[in-house]
């Protein structure tokens, strides 16, 4: 067996299976406590809750705590493995839930395929839970089930695979601008992957004033003459005479990939303006890999979704204090005001002089603004500070 799997291997089964536990947070070591616990304590905040349904964020832990759900239809570029293969990287999620914003988790897989079925499911769970937050659910589906929920709850939904993703895109590409002298209301954007997450990034993008968007996906470009758009998408259709990915990548400033690998071919980063941008984000191998890209070319800033390449486009550095900040303002939804705050806040803070503790996690010497690194770590101990701050202030 590869080292590499053993490895991944091993470390989920043992000490114990699995990487989550459910701990108390309270004294259970003698009968009073017992009782306090349960009979007949427990039966004081019962009847508090049903007097008054907020008094639960007082006397359960629901305020802190988040479902991360999902159908196992579109599992972290595996496809369709079904609910119960999914789940580890539900459990993953509920881990860095936990150890960057301190919320509890639990993974709820769900097995079913029907959309309303999936919905029902949740609605039905929903009192349990502060957020929730859905993953790993195929397109078209992913855009139906967030917003029926959104209709029907009273408690955040949140789609990372959508809107985790666009928030991180948007902070890279407001530095990524920057540093290349260019301005987010004039540059050309071409997206190579109209998905949940090529379709989300494009609308907070349009939000935050990008007014010159292509999207491509494996029939073309998402332009009004197409006839085979769906709901979900046909907002995002332009007025071009672009047809195909080599037409729109002619005399583009911005490509953003979140399609698979090897598909940007070196003539197309050729035909970019000059100081182009390159988001190569299919994982684990992205559209062109930097190294490529920069030899063809010596005035690119890049990103990808690796760790192993400066400036990975990364979720954890959205999610977890997304939802620190939704939980501590008792939001009832997240706003596009609040995916915002979330994405001008990663950049601002990708401007601060780095810790020592940040360039000890990485074993780096320095790090600073630039070319090399314009998204913040994940284990910078700042982010919970600064982005749930500006998410709660939002909220």
């Amino acid at each position: 067996m590869n080292k590499k799997i053993k490895e991944a291997l091993d470390y989920h089964e043992f000490p114990i299976p699995g990487k989550l536990s459910v701990n108390p947070t309270k004294p259970c070591e003698t009968a009073d406590e017992l009782a306090l616990a349960y009979t007949p304590g427990v039966a004081e905040p019962v009847l508090a809750i049903a007097k008054d349904p907020s008094n639960a964020y007082r006397y359960t832990n629901k305020g802190n705590l988040v479902a991360v759900i999902t159908d196992g239809s579109a599992v972290l570029g595996l496809g369709n493995v079904g609910a119960l293969a999914g789940k580890p990287v539900m459990e993953g999620k509920g881990v860095l839930f936990k150890r960057f914003a301190d919320i509890d988790v639990y993974d709820i897989e769900v097995d079913c395929s029907d959309p309303d079925e999936f919905i029902q499911t949740v609605v039905n769970i929903a009192p349990t839970f502060g957020g929730i937050n859905l993953e790993d659910i195929a397109a078209p589906h992913c855009f139906y089930i967030e917003s029926e929920l959104k209709k029907r709850l009273d408690i955040p939904v949140f789609h990372d695979d959508q809107h985790g993703t666009a928030v991180i895109v948007a902070a890279g590409l407001i530095n990524a601008l920057e540093i290349q002298k260019k301005n987010l209301s004039e540059v050309n954007i071409v997206f190579l992957g109209a998905g949940a997450a090529g379709c989300s990034c494009a609308r907070l993008l349009k939000l935050m004033g990008a007014k010159n968007i292509l999207l491509v996906d494996r029939k073309g470009v998402l332009n009004k003459k197409r006839h085979n758009l769906n709901k979900y998408n046909q907002d995002l259709a332009v007025e071009s005479e672009c047809n195909t990915l080599e037409e729109a990548m002619n005399n583009s400033d911005v490509f953003i990939g979140v399609s698979g690998a090897n598909l940007l071919s070196p003539n197309l980063v050729s035909a970019m303006n000059q100081n182009p941008i390159i988001f190569a984000l299919a994982n684990p191998d992205p559209e062109i890999l930097p190294d490529k890209a920069h030899s063809i070319r010596d005035d690119i800033v890049m990103a990808t979704g690796r760790s192993d390449f400066p400036n990975q486009v990364n979720n954890v550095l959205g999610f977890p204090f997304l939802f620190r900040g939704a939980l501590d303002a008792k939001a009832k939804e997240i706003t596009n005001e609040m995916l915002v705050a979330a994405a001008k806040a990663l950049a601002d803070l990708a401007k601060e002089e780095v810790p020592q503790s940040v360039l000890d996690a990485y074993e780096m010497q320095s790090m600073s603004f630039g070319k090399e690194y314009f998204i913040p770590k994940p284990f910078d101990p700042r982010l919970i500070d600064w982005v749930a701050k500006a998410v709660r202030e939002a909220a």
